[in-house]
């Protein structure tokens, strides 16, 4: 009887393969984005005779469907995605192909969206995904015998394909974190360092002939290097500090404490544009003060200190590597969309995990934690 309750408690303990930190922490950003999302917008609605609840539902929509996605992905078996792998490789890219067609949508400038009805659906969005698990299948095929330049340049043009149909939506800043994804995952699959260094050197050179060569716009060049000119006089430059001024007015105006959620004079006015989005963690600093958006930004590193660890219980390098590179997706998505606001990182339409408004990047996010966490259900020991 003894024996038999002993293996009866070492199977419970074996079942319970949920990291619950993960879930929680996810789940409390994604319902302080909500309500931050419907601080951001709820004045403007009001101006214009709408309802002040329509972003939130909306939001809260996306957040329950990405809950969902995320435990559906968790109960998957991650190993079952290398044999799948070039099949959503082949879909992402077919879809890239297809939004930048007349089906695509278009708005301010790009041509990124399918539009289905009440909601759109941003196909870069999931390429970053697909691109994590195509290089970490055919990475983790090769981790026995180590990464040859064949593999590397073999790596290099399935990430390249994505990669540039991306920059032509034009989405930079989706294309840029699909780089240092690349990097990252390159790195961890044990590329030696020569390799890497060659590699780094040789994305410093493609930036600089894209920006020489023209194929760059020159108001994608003017928004990424705006941050460096934030003193000046010029009326031309002023135009393009004008997002970045109005995003560090706000967050400075919060200061220690903040004015309180629905008392923030530059989010309920609307000051900051483009709010709900890109510069939703200007609505965080202003009414939460400095003490809220630290710990917003903690929740954040809660979550990415959680991925990385999955990363290091993986059992395999497969698992190893989905981990390692949804953590620099997520980490490097955080860093980028704080930093633009605080004036210390160029400008680009990254959202910020989970509080950005849009139901491609909830889902997008919740998807890559039920990835992670489907790895550390299936860890070893």
């Amino acid at each position: 009887m003894v024996m038999i309750s002993t293996r009866s408690m070492g199977t419970a303990r074996r079942t319970v393969r949920v990291d619950w930190v993960l879930v929680a922490a996810s789940l409390l950003v994604a319902v302080l984005g909500c309500i931050m999302v419907y601080t951001a917008t709820r004045g403007l609605l009001i101006q214009q005779g709408l309802s002040p609840h329509y972003f939130l539902k909306r939001q809260a929509l996306f957040s329950l469907l990405g809950a969902v996605a995320m435990v559906v992905v968790a109960l998957i078996d991650y190993r079952r995605l290398e044999s799948v792998a070039v099949l959503l490789y082949c879909a992402l890219v077919f879809a890239l192909l297809v939004v930048l067609s007349p089906i695509g949508s278009h708005a301010l400038g790009s041509q990124r969206w399918f539009s289905l009805g009440f909601i759109q659906i941003q196909p870069s969005e999931f390429a970053v995904l697909a691109l994590i698990i195509i290089v970490a299948t055919y990475c983790s095929r090769r981790s026995e015998d180590g990464l040859a330049w064949r593999d590397v340049i073999r790596v290099l043009i399935l990430a390249g394909i994505p990669i540039v149909l991306v920059m032509a939506q034009p989405d930079l800043g989706t294309a840029i974190i699909m780089t240092i994804v690349l990097l990252v995952m390159l790195a961890v699959a044990g590329l030696p360092a020569r390799i890497l260094v060659i590699l780094l050197i040789g994305a410093v050179l493609v930036v600089v002939v894209a920006i020489e060569g023209g194929f760059l716009h020159q108001y994608q060049i003017a928004r990424l290097t705006s941050f460096l000119h934030q003193n000046s006089k010029s009326p031309s430059q002023q135009s393009l500090i004008y997002n970045l001024q109005q995003a560090k007015n706000a967050i400075g105006s919060g200061g220690l404490w903040g004015k309180g959620l629905l008392h923030g004079a530059a989010t309920n006015l609307g000051y900051v544009p483009e709010q709900q989005t890109d510069f939703i963690f200007t609505a965080v600093g202003e009414q939460l003060g400095f003490v809220g958006a630290t710990g917003v930004l903690c929740l954040l590193g809660l979550v990415a200190w959680r991925i990385l660890r999955c990363a290091q219980l993986a059992r395999d390098s497969f698992g190893r590597l989905l981990c390692a590179g949804f953590f620099t997706f997520f980490a490097f998505s955080v860093f980028q969309n704080a930093g633009m606001t605080m004036g210390i990182m160029p400008i680009t339409g990254i959202p910020l995990p989970f509080m950005s408004y849009g139901g491609s990047s909830a889902l997008c996010f919740f998807m890559g934690v039920g990835l992670a966490l489907s790895v550390y259900a299936r860890r070893s020991g």
